[in-house]
């Protein structure tokens, strides 16, 4: 089984390879995760009121996608029959903005979470270096609005839709995640 990434010709490029490889494969291409607002650096940023986030991504939606439904396809196509040769592509049931789901996260969390546009320099500036040059082109190449369409794999997948961003927020916050 391989994660791979919506959007990410590297992605594709291994996509490519293991489906030519012979070996039996299951593919899950994933949105950007829910859970990396709750996470590492939107986590923190979030728990300091103003998330600083280059300029362009104010209008584009995406599909964040709760880590816990990509488990889930996981472990059914590890352990149950007909997922072979499956490639699944995993969304959540809405399209948000980083601003909307600040707001829905703000909510949740009972805490500011303001969403602040700035050039991407200086975003890149203000990440620890060693993230710099991944989160650029994820803020670049990724999220360039091309990913800004849902898919239904976790149904395909599972017989269930996809958990929206609101419960991921609300339980997230309920596991004090931005406490």
């Amino acid at each position: 089984m391989l994660l791979s990434g919506r959007g990410e010709e590297e992605a594709q490029r291994a996509e490519a390879a293991l489906q030519a490889s012979g070996a039996d494969w299951t593919i899950v291409r994933c949105a950007w995760f829910a859970q990396n607002f709750s996470e590492g650096l939107f986590r923190d940023l979030i728990l300091t009121g103003e998330v600083a986030l280059p300029r362009h991504t104010e209008a584009i939606p995406e599909p964040f996608v709760d880590v816990d439904d990509i488990a889930d396809v996981a472990a059914a196509a590890l352990t149950e029959d007909g997922h072979v040769g499956r490639l699944y592509e995993l969304t959540g049931p809405e399209l948000l903005t980083f601003p909307t789901a600040l707001d829905v996260i703000a909510v949740a969390a009972q805490r500011p979470a303001r969403f602040v546009p700035i050039e991407l320099e200086q975003f890149a500036a203000a990440v620890p270096q060693e993230y710099a040059g991944f989160l650029t082109y994820l803020f670049t190449d990724v999220l360039d609005g091309s990913n800004a369409t849902l898919a239904d794999g976790v149904q395909e997948a599972l017989g269930r839709p996809a958990r929206p961003f609101r419960e991921y927020a609300r339980k997230a916050a309920a596991d004090g995640a931005w406490t």
